[in-house]
């Protein structure tokens, strides 16, 4: 055999023991995925069902409180002659709690099919729509959370994004719901408890404020525009989790030169979803004119020398540390596609923002 016949040879036995080991791992990682999957399903099944059943037999006590608490605790005693661990009484409130809040997410026929019957069937009924689309541990974070619609935001971003349980509770304390809405018109906002966080248009990435508590500055500490760049770029990875979907990292102190001018853009981001650049600029004092102006020209130069023809007009946003809507808005033309958010260095009051979403929303039906 000659040696190129035998380089040849060699050559589709490597290609064929790499293809082997790519799709073997591909394969594995799926099934442990399907596994992990079926694991957590057949857990909120199992917790929603003995949930159930705890409010049925407590319904029928006459005296609910003293009845109610007697159910748990025998419950409880029984479960754990059966099981090492899981069962105490408070993880059957839990449980209670939980059947409580999701309650309308499985139908008799259903849980019949699973509880009663202990069909397996009844999986093959979730390929198009499972009822619950979060682990148990974020759940027991969701039920916290009072408000329903403010509920099945956080639960639809904790699966759409793949937030773990910590970055669902930061997320929480840091007000998404209530930020997101406030930069929203009455209609968005209820589409944010059916959909979660859409991105499709250039107001929907801009919060009211930006929370930047991850940066650990403090709020009285004197610091400059370039201490704040540097201390998001030391923590990039939280600060593009707080801008939210889609952003990608391009630079920062972006240089461009116009008539033998230079001028430099403090972060240059681009976003896959809505296809195109996005400027951010930092300012530490109250917002100027000057600023805004400064920023338009940013953009006027990325729509005219940077986009491709087929990406969308380019979105500046101004992250100062006072914003003022009404200069943004007489000294830009209407759909500029340029915004400021005021940013804060702690995490803000939740209650004073609830109060004033709901003070919003009161306006807005007073209007219609």
């Amino acid at each position: 055999m000659d040696h190129s016949r035998k380089t040849e040879i060699l050559t589709n036995e490597d290609a064929a023991i790499e293809r082997l080991c790519v799709e073997t791992v591909a394969l594995v990682k799926y099934a442990r995925n399907i596994a992990v999957q079926q694991v957590n399903m057949i857990q909120l099944l199992t917790y929603y069902a003995i949930g159930k059943w705890i409010i049925e037999v407590q319904q029928k006590g006459e005296t609910r409180a003293r009845y109610g608490s007697q159910v748990i605790k025998r419950l409880s005693e029984e479960m754990k002659k059966n099981f090492d661990r899981g069962f105490s009484e408070d993880s059957l409130k839990n449980v209670r709690k939980f059947y409580l809040t999701y309650k309308d997410r499985i139908d008799e026929t259903v849980f019949n099919l699973f509880a009663v019957e202990k069909s397996e069937t009844v999986f093959s009924l979730f390929k198009e729509k499972t009822p619950f689309i979060v682990s148990w541990s974020h759940y027991l974070q969701l039920m916290r959370i009072e408000n329903e619609d403010e509920r099945s935001f956080y639960e639809i971003e904790s699966a759409k994004s793949g937030w773990s349980v910590r970055t669902l509770q930061r997320q929480y304390n840091s007000s998404l719901y209530e930020r997101l809405a406030l930069s929203r018109d009455k209609e968005a906002v209820l589409q944010l408890a059916k959909k979660g966080n859409i991105i499709a248009k250039p107001e929907d990435i801009v919060k009211q404020p930006t929370v930047l508590e991850f940066l650990g500055m403090e709020e009285k500490t004197k610091y400059s525009e370039t201490d704040l760049e540097t201390a998001i770029i030391d923590k990039l990875q939280k600060f593009l989790l707080e801008m939210g979907k889609g952003y990608l990292f391009e630079s920062r102190q972006k240089r461009f030169t116009f008539h033998e001018d230079n001028y430099y853009v403090d972060l240059v981001f681009y976003n896959r979803l809505l296809r195109c650049y996005v400027l951010i600029d930092l300012k530490v004092d109250k917002l100027t004119h000057q600023d805004i102006g400064q920023m338009q020209m940013y953009v006027n130069y990325y729509d005219r020398y940077e986009k491709l023809e087929d990406e969308n007009p380019t979105i500046g946003i101004l992250l100062c540390k006072e914003n003022n809507d009404a200069l943004v808005e007489i000294t830009l033309p209407q759909n500029a596609n340029i915004y400021a958010s005021e940013y804060k260095l702690y995490l803000p009051d939740k209650k004073v923002l609830q109060d004033k979403l709901r003070q919003w929303i009161e306006e807005a039906d007073v209007e219609l």
